[in-house]
């Protein structure tokens, strides 16, 4: 007997062995959310430097791992400030941008680029929209004043401890700038 294999058992055998492929979806651009979270405002660069003992503390209230970086921020004539950050989702990277006032209240947040292929409601308004008005003294913590989305629950949790960790970046250093802006 000559043994012939079963040509569903190759088919199978070669959907195990191809890679599971995730396709980055961009929902909007930088500009775009500039236009949206920042209407009517003129943003001009405002590049900072995060210094170690700066990443350590927004660390430590984030438990954000990835270093924050410092030049891609804006800041708007009347204080207010757009933020663009990443945060890991469940194994790729999630590109979020943050509309702040001029007193470090969160006023948007967009999705800029999500990459896993779950988790993605979290760039649906309702989501979202449970981050405005938050400041540096809310806890912006998961199932406590941030609802979690069932499926979505490390995408939920990291977004949410980057949107800490940008109120808490304005609190050490972009609120200064805007105290040395009024005295001028």
């Amino acid at each position: 007997m000559i043994w012939q294999p079963n040509p569903l058992f190759i088919l199978g055998l070669a959907a195990v062995s191809l890679p599971i492929v995730a396709h980055a979806k961009i929902y909007v651009s930088i500009e775009q959310a500039q236009k949206s979270l920042s209407p009517n405002q003129s943003l001009v660069k405002n590049p900072i430097i995060i210094t170690d003992e700066l990443q350590n503390k927004m660390r430590s209230v984030s438990s954000i791992r990835h270093p924050f970086q410092g030049d891609r921020i804006w800041r708007a004539a009347d204080g207010s400030w757009f933020i663009v950050d990443e945060v890991v989702g469940k194994h790729e990277m999630i590109t979020y941008a943050v509309a702040l006032s001029s007193s470090g209240e969160v006023t948007g947040i967009e999705i800029l680029e999500y990459v896993e292929s779950y988790g993605y409601e979290v760039a649906e308004v309702q989501w979202r929209k449970q981050f405005i008005g938050k400041t540096v003294a809310d806890p912006i913590k998961l199932n406590q004043d941030i609802q979690n989305i069932g499926g979505a629950t490390l995408s939920c949790k990291h977004l949410t401890d980057g949107i800490k960790r940008v109120t808490v970046l304005y609190d050490l250093a972009l609120k200064s700038q805007n105290t040395i802006s009024r005295v001028r």
